[in-house]
This record gives C-alpha cells, sequence and structure tokens, in this order.
C-alpha cells in the first residue's frame, strides 16, 4: 500500500516538475510581450543577451551552468532532474513562445499588454511554487534564495527572494546601458512590471506553494 502511495507521490512529482517549467517558459513569452519590463531573472538576462552574441536559449544554458556550480558546491539538494530541464530547454521554450506571441499579436493595444503582463505574473508564480514543491531540483537561480534561506539560514524566503531578484534586475540594467542599449528601449527589460515582480514573487510563488502545489501533491491534510 505504502509502495503504491510513493510510486503514486512520484509520478505527481515528475508531472509537477515538466508542467512547471514549460509553464514558466510560456509565461516569460507573456511578458516579453507586454513590455513593461520582464522578470528579474530574465531582465539580467536580457542585459547578457544585449552584451553577449550569442543565440538567447544558448546564452541562457550558459549563464545556468555558471549558478548550476554554485549549487553544486553550496547544497546538491537542490540540484535534480528540474534543474536539468531547465536549464536545457527553458531559454529556447522563451524563444519559441515569445516568437509565437509576437507573431499573433504583432501591435498589441496597451489594454491587452497589461492582460499579458498580468497573466505572466500569474502564471510564473504558479508554475515556480510547482516545481518547488515537486523537489525535482528547481532553476539554478531560484536554487541560490533556496539555499540562502534553507542551507545557510539567511533569512525568510520571501525577502531574501526580493533581494535577489533585485540585484538581477540592477546587473541586467548595467549590462544592457554599457552594451549601447538604448536608454528609451529600457523600461521592455527592466520597467515598471519588473519592479512590481521583484517585489510580488515571492511572497506569491510563497501562497501558490501552501493553497495549490502542497494540496496537490499531498492532498489536503498535507505530509
Amino acid at each position: 500500500m505504502k509502495e503504491n502511495q510513493d510510486k503514486r507521490i512520484f509520478g505527481k512529482r515528475i508531472g509537477m516538475t515538466v508542467f512547471g517549467i514549460i509553464l514558466c517558459g510560456i509565461s516569460v513569452g507573456f511578458f516579453k510581450l507586454a513590455a513593461f519590463g520582464v522578470d528579474p531573472f530574465q531582465s539580467l538576462m536580457s542585459g547578457l543577451d544585449s552584451a553577449v552574441p550569442v543565440r538567447f536559449g544558448t546564452l541562457y544554458v550558459i549563464a545556468n551552468l555558471c549558478l548550476l556550480m554554485f549549487s553544486l558546491f553550496a547544497d546538491r539538494h537542490y540540484i535534480g532532474l528540474g534543474t536539468i530541464i531547465n536549464l536545457s530547454l527553458l531559454g529556447y521554450i522563451v524563444e519559441f513562445s515569445h516568437g509565437f506571441l509576437k507573431q499573433t499579436f504583432p501591435a498589441p493595444s496597451a489594454g491587452f499588454r497589461i492582460v499579458s503582463f498580468l497573466i505572466g505574473v500569474g502564471v510564473m508564480c504558479f508554475s515556480s511554487a510547482f516545481y518547488f514543491t515537486a523537489d525535482m531540483g528547481v532553476s539554478t537561480y531560484d536554487a541560490v534564495a533556496l539555499i540562502l534561506v534553507n542551507k545557510w539560514h539567511v533569512g525568510k524566503f520571501k525577502f531574501v527572494r526580493i533581494i535577489t531578484d533585485l540585484v538581477c534586475v540592477a546587473a541586467g540594467c548595467g549590462l544592457y546601458l554599457m552594451s549601447g542599449g538604448e536608454l528609451s528601449k529600457l523600461p521592455a527589460i527592466a520597467g515598471i512590471g519588473t519592479i512590481i515582480t521583484a517585489f510580488f514573487m515571492g511572497p506569491l510563488i510563497d501562497f501558490f506553494n501552501h493553497k495549490a502545489a502542497e494540496p496537490f501533491l499531498y492532498g489536503k491534510k498535507g505530509k
């Protein structure tokens, strides 16, 4: 009986991991279409993309390999199937998602951009909660905040996440401007949307962890 239950839980964890990563890639496409500023880590990636002449998907793999080294050194617990899938595929899912949305909606109105942004925030936080709870390895960037909180006991996750997000935003803006990027286009990389996500993604992920992901995996009675 317990063995069957363990298999069922393991199957759910795999499904939650794949589901979360795919949805996360799609959510970034909505962020880019909205052009109010992408999420903090993608802000950093956009800065790198403007400074390094490499395809975005490939650059995403390289950047995440660097963060993977930190995770392997600090706490390997967070490295798993989800980490490898995220590292290998998420950048290319973002490319496809953004390209498809841009082709489908070539000239979105201001109202549609606002809706796209709200969809992006909600979907990203929801998907992140699912692959966090699945515990099969999170993204290398997400692992940084989790290691700081759970391994080094720096503080609460939602506050540590705000700090790491703000660091990414600052680095992304700096790289973009130093590479000759136009100041008028900066809001599409780090705008009001980025500021909002930097302060609210941590609390929202924490909310979806408790209200959706954990009940789905363990049932309403919890672990």
